[in-house]
């Protein structure tokens, strides 16, 4: 028991690092990284929030560099709201009356405050952004700034990726405030009725999965496969996607990235096995994926994560390697390929 309690303590405490340092992690300049901040997309403040840019950078992209872009993009956010990383692969880290006990969200006060207009920006790229950003400042006013935000925002934190990424137009992603939305539309692409789309959905385990491609799980209802929530299409139905940015086969796991995870934008190691025919697929967990949405561009290396902007300036900056990451065994890259 007291090993388990080490354990969650670890992953609870993963994103104060900042905080108690005095110092948050920043996203790159834009000559390091083409992406412009996501509150830049909003106006005022907490409480009066307003969007004022709606629309998709220009960026063409296809194939590898496509992926390439949606791996950069993602990253750079998980490193801005503070390297949380969360261990599905241990089973104890799921104790929900100790999370309870010790409070949901991985935000302090502070870090509530300091990303809540990047969450912000995120809403701003779906349909209904303008109406729950209003939403949000209504509650700022009742409860204070430090009030987390009251709509999941982890389908907007993915369409905003996808929207950076170029992906701007409804035929490719249906950017959305809810993810059955665009899973729905990788479903209609797989039944030949969505030429355009950019993601495909497929089973666990029909095709090999690649940084850039999406993983998915079905919460309310609890799909089993693409074909359960073909019945159910257009309905309403509480899901969760991540985006894969490192496939592990060696320690059987799969590191993917979501938005509203614990509050944060964070990174899972998602338990796996490696099948001789596609290769690396999660297996189990507490919340198994029933869908992968399967990106059409050509693949790019499993170890993805490694070879991105962020890290590879996190390792050139001669600081400590985040505690995080540490404990996750993600070793920094070589400063000595790229510094």
């Amino acid at each position: 028991m007291r090993r388990l309690t080490c354990v969650a303590a670890v992953v609870l405490t993963a994103v104060g690092l900042g905080a108690q340092s005095g110092r948050f992690p920043e996203r790159l300049p834009l000559d390091q990284l083409d992406v412009s901040p996501p509150a830049t997309r909003v106006t005022g403040d907490l409480g009066s929030l307003r969007a004022h840019r709606v629309a998709c950078p220009s960026q063409d992209l296809t194939g590898a560099a496509l992926r390439r872009r949606i791996v950069d993009v993602t990253v750079q956010e998980w490193s801005f709201f503070g390297h949380a990383v969360l261990d599905y692969t241990r089973p104890d880290v799921f104790d929900r009356a100790r999370i309870r006990r010790r409070g949901w969200s991985l935000l302090d006060r502070e870090e509530t405050v300091r990303v809540a207009d990047s969450i912000a920006g995120y809403w701003t790229v779906t349909p209904e952004g303008s109406w729950i950003i209003e939403n949000q400042n209504r509650r700022w006013h009742q409860f204070g700034v430090a009030s987390r935000w009251r709509t999941p925002w982890s389908a907007a934190f993915i369409s905003w990726v996808m929207c950076e990424s170029g992906l701007d137009e409804r035929e490719q992603f249906r950017r959305a405030v809810a993810h059955h939305t665009y899973i729905d539309q990788a479903i209609r692409a797989r039944d030949g009725a969505a030429a355009s789309a950019a993601f495909t959905a497929y089973d666990i385990g029909e095709a090999p999965i690649a940084p850039g491609d999406l993983l998915c799980s079905g919460r309310r209802p609890v799909y089993r496969s693409v074909a359960e929530r073909r019945h159910q299409m257009g309905e309403g139905a509480r899901m969760h996607c991540d985006i894969v940015v490192k496939l592990e086969p060696d320690r059987f796991r799969i590191l993917a990235i979501g938005g509203n995870v614990r509050a944060t934008v964070g990174l899972k190691l998602l338990p796996a096995e490696v099948d001789a025919q596609v290769g690396v697929l999660p297996a189990g967990g507490p919340r198994p994926m029933f869908v992968h949405l399967k990106l059409a561009a050509d693949p790019i290396a499993p170890d993805a994560l490694d070879d991105t902007p962020t890290l590879r300036a996190l390792s050139c900056a001669g600081r400590a390697w985040p505690e995080s990451l540490r404990v996750a065994s993600i070793a920094p890259p070589d400063p000595a390929a790229h510094c």
